[in-house]
């Protein structure tokens, strides 16, 4: 009376790499090199976009609410005109800096990263 009970199941090729795709989730591995090259050039290549946008979507909210107090849209006297004339032109200002302050952000981030990016690149194109 000495039966062997077994059981076997063996997965079917996409159930097979479904399983191994969520093994690979959970197994500690290290970035690549062309991996953390990638990840480089993403960080340099979008550093000060927040920051520039935020100066000038900034600068056209106080833009148009200049506007509309210049305009008399809100109140309808001059001293209101005077402070949106003042307002527009420093929400003109605003929209103006959006972009020198994208350009300096972006060049301290190039400027910090390059010799990593560099040396990456030279490796792998050693390899290669």
């Amino acid at each position: 009376m000495n039966q062997d009970t077994t059981f076997i199941y063996k997965y079917s090729a996409k159930e097979n790499k479904e399983v191994q795709e969520i093994r690979k989730k959970y197994l500690l591995c290290e970035e690549s090199k062309l991996e953390e090259l990638k990840r480089l050039d993403y960080t340099v290549q979008n550093s000060g976009m927040i920051e520039s946008l935020c100066v000038g979507i900034g600068g056209v909210l106080v833009f148009g609410f200049g506007l509309c107090l210049a305009m008399q849209v809100i109140g309808n006297n001059v001293f209101t005109t005077m402070i949106g004339v003042i307002l527009g032109i420093i929400g003109m200002v605003g929209m103006i800096f959006a972009y020198p302050v994208y350009r300096k952000i972006s060049q301290k981030a190039k400027s910090e990263y390059t010799p990593r990016i560099l040396k990456l690149t030279d490796e792998l194109m050693i390899v290669n």
